[in-house]
């Protein structure tokens, strides 16, 4: 057992959840909602993508990436964009 004497190391992937994260494995960024459609509009893949994405090729993850930025219209773009703009 732990005796609280170490620091907790973070993992990889760690902040999958923030906004402009380029080192992270999703795009997932905690806001998932397919209201009108079957694309998330947090993160932009569709449900097919983000069910099976633990199973999906890092060649057909980089191809999703790539989808996703040029398209820019989920939230995670929007507010990494929004994030970006200077005061």
């Amino acid at each position: 057992m732990n005796s609280g004497s170490t620091k907790p190391q973070s993992q990889d992937g760690s902040h999958s959840l923030s906004t402009g994260d380029d080192e992270s494995d999703s795009p997932c960024i905690g806001v998932c909602t397919t209201l009108y459609d079957e694309i998330c509009q947090g993160c932009g893949r569709t449900l097919g993508e983000v069910s099976n994405w633990v199973f999906l090729s890092d060649e057909e993850k980089m191809s999703v990436w790539k989808r996703i930025r040029a398209e820019g219209t989920a939230t995670r773009f929007q507010r990494q964009a929004k994030e970006n703009k200077p005061i």
